[in-house]
């Protein structure tokens, strides 16, 4: 029997606000709050990148524990679940429709599975990285990355050089990006962990995980070309590079050394100050806003969704809401029974 939960409570102590209800915001600044009191020595983006299983991981966590700073994992198809909080992830219908695991079984696929999958993860390295930057300016403690939305192109390049989606497709890629990574700093480091393409499909397929089992090696080896080629040399105009072999990364203390030797003495955060520290904080925590960064008017067969398709996804989301609404509601009555 349900009793009268207001008669017996105070409505206070139901929490219906959102989740993050205390903002940053103009008044704030008004009012003396400043960023650049509180950065230290370590108050970095670190991006650790390289091919696949190469060691990024483990990497990433051991340097984050030496020097006191936030680790980050690589995120997935889900890591909007994961800022909202989603106790169970939703379908993929609402995360991009798009699948890792179909994308290395079927690269090809005729639904375009491949460039929604690149398309979507690179908001989402996006929307994580406007994530470490909002962290490092609110609490002055530096955050280490599993790549970043700076180095997502690899894959983009090895993907049409592999044949898997069209020159329309990279023009598309290229465009968002050019309207929406100008508005973020790069990483301070960008730590490249280097591992021959054969050794890394060796490690693919000692993972156990079937879809990884047939990852063409050309594919692999496009990667780290595109790594060494492109993206290595144009970071490393803005942003201090070390680079290390397999083994080589497994020696933390040796890379701590490196690393406090660095002086940073390039890259736009020199430039940086309490105004404009204000308006990046501004910007990084309105996820909305950033996220719109990526969507822009072209027609695509891959990623553009019609009329009808929209209107059957919007319905079928919002029944969801309403679903774990209902869900929270009949927990907060038993609970209080």
């Amino acid at each position: 029997m349900y009793r009268d939960i207001a008669a017996d409570h105070d409505y206070a102590q139901i929490h219906t606000s959102a989740v993050r209800n205390l903002r940053y915001g103009w008044w704030a600044y008004a009012l003396g709050e400043r960023t650049t009191s509180r950065f230290k020595e370590n108050s970095k983006i670190i991006s650790i990148d390289g091919n696949l299983a190469s060691g990024k991981g483990a990497l990433a966590q051991k340097l984050a524990d030496k020097l006191g700073m936030l680790y980050m994992p690589e995120p997935d198809t889900h890591y909007v679940d994961k800022m909202t909080k989603e106790k169970v992830p939703l379908d993929k219908a609402f995360n991009g429709n798009c699948s890792l695991e179909k994308f290395y079984l079927e690269p090809k696929a005729s639904d375009g599975n491949s460039y929604r999958l690149q398309c979507w993860m690179y908001l989402m390295r996006l929307l994580q990285y406007s994530d470490a930057v909002e962290h490092l300016i609110s609490t002055g403690q530096g955050v280490i990355l599993e790549r970043s939305p700076f180095s997502d192109i690899v894959f983009l390049e090895a993907m049409f050089k592999e044949g898997f989606i069209r020159k329309q497709c990279v023009d598309h890629y290229n465009e968002v990006k050019g309207i929406s990574i100008c508005e973020f700093l790069p990483p301070h480091l960008v730590i490249y962990v280097d591992v021959p393409a054969e050794e890394v499909q060796k490690n693919l397929k000692a993972s156990g995980k079937s879809y990884l089992q047939n990852v063409p090696l050309s594919y692999l080896k496009r990667i780290e070309t595109a790594y060494k080629k492109n993206f290595l040399p144009k970071i490393s105009e803005e942003a201090e590079v070390l680079a290390y072999d397999a083994t080589q990364a497994q020696d933390i203390e040796r890379v701590v050394e490196d690393i406090e030797y660095l002086k940073f003495e390039k890259g736009p955060w020199l430039e940086q100050d309490d105004v404009t520290y204000h308006h990046m904080r501004m910007f990084v925590e309105d996820k909305q806003r950033v996220a719109n960064m990526t969507c822009i008017p072209r027609y695509l067969p891959e990623v553009t969704v019609g009329a009808h398709e929209f209107d059957s996804a919007y319905y079928a989301f919002k029944s969801v809401c309403a679903l774990h609404c209902a869900t929270k509601c009949k927990r907060l009555i038993i609970d209080h029974m």
